[in-house]
């Protein structure tokens, strides 16, 4: 076995046993990812029980100047947990316990390997919510949403993964361990430190236990599904339903015609509810506090939208399968994968009023260049959040298709990244949303918490 010729493998497993170390042959058949398809590739997967085991590898490592890569859940789509042969990956899988829950004070402690649908699972138990929800919640991991600063579909309502975190403790590069775990709401003393690892990819540190911020679960959530005749009415019934239904509107999502169609036609499994050709289609979530009255104010605020033409058809879900339904076309993925042998996922943020135009544009860009392109557009429109699954052609064109996405939002003060975070497929392009002057504070940051530069090096941008 390579922990047999190995000193630092040998040294790294009389911490964490021998069931928490895994090398050689021991690797074949674990996932590199729930998108790479291929195996991963490592010196060996370290998988520590504790904080305690984490901070005495990092120590080892530190020693021995060996590269680490933190690996939650591996459902990102930037690339932040790739490695190579002669990286160790650190995951957090065996740290997987909720800890503690306090109902009334409405928080939970958690190790940082928790599945997310898992914490949902017990806040919604306790007649709580946890706010994150994602499409990959039944395999990401809270320590990674941490890494990611996760955002997902209900950013309007309750903010980024940031606005979720409480208290936090972290494993620094040399094995220190940072342990902030506050359960209050409020706490103005000095700089929080929580926010220096939050969206830092695991350069800065490994995340290991976290408390998390629970809010009062809904008595119920309505979702309804729209046709919508133009962009300037996308935003205006954003502000409609809002403003009619004040804290309520948890999730208003948009979907292009060409995504919708797609998602609802011969490779779906999901009927279309609504037949209309209408470029636009709005998913909106709204959470119900009056079970007598709920449903009905909702009804009547679909009704006055659809006499007013604002929207030229509407369905409400009737019952908790249909909502299913309506969600699976925003977040099914296996039409794309039917039809096209490579898709390229975009994520960026960009003011409303500037989106239809540049969409427009990449659309335009792209069939100019490639004949045989294809552009899929949804995204989080309530929160500015926009995704293209896009169709390019050769694997050799990616830089161009990068350009094409990434460069007209310079301009628009819009950003490259939006809640996927930059890891190794966006680094090139930092630079098209912070400034120079921002990038070298960051590359200051990490050499001063990391000046061996043995956490996920070359993620984010080059040191």
């Amino acid at each position: 076995m390579t922990t047999d010729i190995n000193p630092l493998l040998k040294q790294i497993e009389s911490v964490v046993g021998k069931a928490g170390l895994l090398s050689g042959k021991q690797l074949a058949g674990r996932s590199a990812g729930i998108w790479s398809g291929t195996e991963l590739e490592a010196l060996a997967l370290v998988r520590p029980g504790s904080t305690a085991e984490v901070a005495e590898v990092m120590k080892l490592c530190h020693v021995a100047g060996q590269v680490v890569v933190p690996a939650g859940g591996m459902t990102g789509l930037a690339g932040g947990h790739e490695s190579t042969h002669s990286d160790i990956v650190l995951s957090t899988e065996r740290m997987n316990r909720i800890e503690s829950m306090d109902a009334d004070s409405r928080y939970m402690t958690v190790q940082a390997g928790v599945i997310l649908q898992t914490v949902q699972e017990a806040a919604d138990d306790a007649g709580l919510m946890f706010a994150l929800d994602l499409g990959a919640r039944a395999s990401c991991t809270i320590g990674g949403n941490i890494a990611t600063n996760a955002g997902g579909v209900r950013v309007l309502r309750f903010g980024m993964m940031r606005e979720q975190v409480l208290g936090l403790e972290v494993v620094l590069a040399d094995g220190s361990i940072v342990s902030s775990m506050f359960n209050v709401l409020k706490n103005n003393t000095g700089y929080d430190l929580r926010q220096m690892f939050l969206g830092s990819e695991g350069t800065l540190g490994i995340v290991t236990r976290a408390v998390l911020r629970l809010h009062e679960a809904p008595l119920a959530i309505e979702t309804a599904l729209l046709a919508v005749p133009s962009w300037k009415q996308v935003m205006k019934l954003l502000r409609y339903f809002d403003g009619a239904l004040p804290g309520a509107l948890a999730a208003y999502e948009v979907l292009w015609r060409d995504h919708y169609q797609l998602n609802t036609g011969p490779y779906s499994s999901v009927d279309a509810p609504l037949d209309t050709d209408e470029p636009y289609y709005v998913l909106l979530d709204v959470f119900i506090s009056d079970h007598e009255h709920g449903r009905d104010k909702l009804e009547a605020l679909l009704m006055a939208a659809l006499e007013e033409g604002e929207i030229s058809d509407g369905v409400l879900a009737s019952s908790e399968a249909e909502r299913a339904r309506f969600w699976q076309i925003r977040e099914n993925f296996e039409p794309e994968q039917a039809c096209y042998n490579k898709i390229y996922g975009y994520d960026v943020s960009l003011p409303l009023e500037a989106m239809e135009t540049y969409v427009d544009e990449v659309r335009g860009a792209l069939l100019q260049r490639f004949t045989d392109a294809a552009l899929y557009a949804y995204g989080h429109i309530g929160d500015g959040n926009l995704h293209f699954s896009i169709y390019p052609g050769a694997q050799q064109e990616r830089d161009a298709v990068d350009e094409i996405v990434y460069s007209p939002l310079q301009a628009l003060r819009g950003s490259v990244s939006a809640e996927h975070g930059i890891g190794l497929e966006k680094k090139a392009y930092l630079g098209y949303t912070r400034s120079a002057t921002e990038i070298d504070l960051m590359r200051r940051t990490k050499r001063m918490m990391d000046p061996a530069n043995i956490l996920n090096p070359g993620k984010l941008f080059d040191l």
